[in-house]
């Protein structure tokens, strides 16, 4: 038995694979992309909300979005951080990854490269954005890479918090007046489609071509649609009951089988996720040049003898 095949039957028996441990290449490589793309989406995704901090309606709102902040950039650090041991074997460091997302040849989530116009928006972000990360990441604390799942662990905790703010936003704002229940709806107008998207496409010939090999190393346990189906299942109830109008027709759901919905747009899916979305060049910058102002910083931890 070679090694790899040896691998692949460790795999299958449940065993946990360590970051010393031998790794076939390709195993190696979808480590690096996912863990890239997660640690880098928690980096970008503190960038929307962080916009909305200084303009928070009351100050309770504000402590409750900068501490949200605050866990999102710390979720990247422990995932970058993760990947560096994964990346030392190949001869590349952090450094490289977020020269990689300067340079816009990194790929971060779908909806962190969209606008965030109104206090609405940040609800819907902390509520159902956040919702559809907690799934996926609920998925990927089955994979078979041990300290990915531990670091899951503790990520996926403080996202139950953001899921508290979010909803308690959103829930504010569809009992207040007529103006806050129609700027409610007009955020889920605007986020309904990246929500749909958030998955990727389907187990077909739009499928990502990562998802065969990821569920083979059962890096990941579940396809796109099953999370999407999940993703539906427990929140459209939840925002029907506030009174929201979801922008879709065609959803809805048979006794047995699954929901339908209205295909999404996956040519601007695919635009979005490589760096053409509506703020994917401003976010980008504004993450460049404060990297660089902080430079100084970093080089002086660097040399700082405890």
């Amino acid at each position: 038995m070679d090694k790899e095949t040896e691998f692949l039957t460790s795999l299958d028996e449940g065993r946990l694979v360590e970051a010393k441990d031998w790794m076939p290449d390709a195993y190696r490589r979808e480590l690096i992309r996912l863990i890239s793309i997660h640690g880098v989406s928690e980096l970008m995704g503190a960038l929307p909300e962080k916009e909305w901090i200084p303009r928070a309606p009351t100050l309770q709102r504000r402590l409750a979005l900068m501490a949200k902040v605050q866990d999102e950039m710390g979720h990247a650090q422990l995932l970058l951080r993760l990947v560096e041991d994964l990346l030392a074997p190949v001869g590349r460091t952090r450094e490289d990854i977020l020269q990689d997302l300067f340079e816009s040849r990194q790929k971060f989530h779908n909806v962190f490269h969209l606008e965030v116009p109104t206090w609405a928006d940040v609800g819907i972000i902390a509520w159902l954005v956040d919702g559809a990360a907690v799934i996926t990441q609920g998925m990927l604390l089955k994979g078979s890479y041990g300290p990915y799942r531990r670091v899951l662990r503790r990520i996926v905790e403080e996202e139950s918090f953001h899921l508290q703010h979010g909803e308690s936003v959103c829930m504010a704002l569809a009992e207040g007046n007529q103006r806050q229940r129609a700027e409610l709806n007009a955020a889920l107008q605007r986020w309904w489609p990246a929500l749909m998207m958030f998955f990727g496409p389907k187990d077909s010939a739009q499928g990502s071509r990562h998802q065969a090999i990821n569920l083979r190393y059962r890096l990941r346990t579940e396809s796109n649609e099953s999370l999407r189906q999940r993703f539906l299942t427990k929140y459209v109830p939840r925002i029907r009951a506030l009174g929201l109008v979801i922008p879709d027709p065609q959803l809805q759901k048979s006794a047995e089988g699954p929901w339908t919905y209205e295909e999404p747009d996956w040519v601007r899916f695919h635009e979005i996720i490589n760096n053409r979305g509506p703020k994917s060049a401003a976010r980008i910058r504004l993450k460049s040049t404060t990297y660089a102002e902080g430079r100084w910083i970093r080089q002086a931890l660097a040399h700082t003898v405890i």
